[in-house]
């Protein structure tokens, strides 16, 4: 079986508060956009996890993909696989590629070995692999709230328009971008905003990391105001960053020499 697990992007972002399990309360709406991964699962004598692409650093047992191996075949008792995964999406770039793939790995043990799980089962077990996980189990655009793993799917179609996407080729870990938030004081919540026109999200749709990611890393600032420059209806930085997008009537050009995609949405 062959599967493409996809990036997502993040239509605003709020930090609230840190939570009392360690985590932080958050609002959000993500959406997947035509950028992925590739990876193949076929039914093993022995496990086998094998990577090409983008060297992924760390030991295997470390990788998500096989985390997500090893926690269906315990709950489920399912026979060995090899698993095959692609790295095509840049990593600590806000566009939850590791996330995806994980989920991708339930996903694709679910149908191998006819399991039948429900989308809230694999959630159940995607949400013990990372707070980004048990929104890839779908592929409708849902808000995020609680550590994220809140979801609720939400009615909105840019098909009319184009997506640009820049990865400036800097790694952003999680634990360092939470370092530097400020908690949200907007009373916008980002479902309000979303129901908006489009043209009203610029003042409106914010991302609670850009401030100290920004003042990290001044070339992605520097992205983002070249993307309104181009033309962009809407830019933002997505997740906890590094990759910036913007959301344009009219199809953009490619600019830059980084890791850069414009896609139809």
């Amino acid at each position: 079986m062959i599967l493409f697990p996809p990036a997502k992007i993040n239509l605003g972002l709020k930090v609230l508060k840190k939570r009392s399990d360690g985590y932080h309360e958050i609002d959000t709406c993500m959406m997947a956009i035509p950028l992925t991964d590739v990876l193949e699962i076929i039914p093993s004598e022995t496990f086998i996890f094998k990577q090409t692409g983008i060297t992924i650093d760390g030991d295997q047992e470390s990788n998500l993909c096989v985390k997500a191996f090893r926690i269906f075949q315990e709950r489920y008792d399912i026979p060995n696989a090899y698993i095959h995964l692609r790295k095509q999406l840049p990593m600590g770039a806000g566009l939850g590629g590791g996330s995806a793939d994980a989920s991708y790995v339930l996903k694709g043990l679910n149908a191998i070995f006819e399991k039948s799980l429900t989308d809230d089962q694999l959630r159940d077990m995607a949400t013990e692999l990372g707070s980004d996980c048990p929104f890839f189990i779908s592929d409708a655009v849902q808000l995020g709230r609680g550590r994220g793993t809140e979801l609720s799917d939400f009615d909105l179609d840019l098909n009319a328009y184009y997506l640009k996407v820049i990865n400036p080729e800097i790694h952003v870990g999680t634990q360092e971008a939470y370092a530097g938030i400020s908690f949200s004081d907007d009373s916008n919540g980002v479902e309000e905003v979303l129901q908006r026109p489009i043209a009203n999200w610029k003042e409106l749709l914010k991302n609670d990391f850009e401030p100290s990611i920004f003042k990290r890393y001044p070339v992605i600032e520097e992205l983002k105001n070249q993307l309104y420059a181009e033309g962009a209806i809407y830019a933002s930085m997505s997740g906890s960053g590094s990759t910036l997008y913007g959301i344009f009537e009219q199809k953009p050009e490619i600019t830059t020499d980084y890791f850069e995609k414009v896609l139809e949405l």
